[in-house]
């Protein structure tokens, strides 16, 4: 190879280690996962919930997602879930309930949580419950500042119905104890999306069942 050649190829060779060698040692966060540590758990705080101006949203309490078969977590939620409810129907907060598996029907919700007369359910419309349904417009009309967020799955409804209902501008209470999963995981990264995310973070309040007031 003459010298003027191998002054030419020079460069090339250069990048194409450098680059070559770059791209055997990158990692990616799937690499990375064993290395990530959770962050310090985000405080819960004192909640009061305003009974003419509040709604709870009972979400996907049905026989299909929560049953100790299916998911303990959440079946072990359901008697304080239950307290809140009737304690807040007893004061005239606005209870509104959903469905999750497809074909799924209001004779599904557990026995436990039935809902009272004329009281809504939503069909199933996947993890958030404002998309094609006229809960946003429901709340308003009603003057519904704060909605409460419970159900399962955490990562699903609560996550993104939470999250909307933020940034539409209600007040969001998210008792941790009355949102579940199928462990813990989920549960723990929707409290810390739900208390750290821009613009979400600001309308969510977290608490648990024994920290709310009316």
């Amino acid at each position: 190879m003459t010298q003027a050649r191998t002054l030419v190829l020079a460069p090339v060779l250069v990048l194409v280690l450098a680059f070559g060698g770059a791209g055997a040692q990158a990692q990616t966060l799937i690499e990375e996962w064993d290395q990530a540590k959770f962050p310090p758990a985000p405080a819960l705080k004192p909640a009061k919930i305003v009974p003419g101006e509040t709604a709870l949203l009972v979400m996907d309490f049905t026989k299909q997602t929560c049953t100790p078969e299916r998911r303990k977590r959440c079946a072990d939620s359901v008697p304080k879930v239950l307290k809140l409810v009737t304690e807040a129907r007893s004061k005239g907060a606005l209870i509104i309930y959903s469905v999750a598996v497809p074909n799924s029907v209001p004779a599904d919700i557990l026995p436990e949580l039935t809902p009272a007369a004329g009281e809504q359910v939503l069909p199933p419309l996947g993890p958030d419950k404002f998309i094609n349904s006229e809960l946003e417009k429901t709340l308003k009309d009603k003057g519904i500042k704060t909605v409460v967020a419970m159900g399962t799955q955490a990562q699903t409804s609560v996550l993104h119905t939470g999250a909307t209902a933020a940034l539409k501008g209600f007040k969001v209470i998210v008792p941790i104890d009355g949102m579940s999963a199928d462990n813990v995981f989920p549960e723990a990264y929707t409290a810390w999306h739900l208390s750290t995310a821009a613009r979400i973070s600001a309308n969510v309040t977290l608490t648990k069942f024994d920290m709310i007031g009316f």
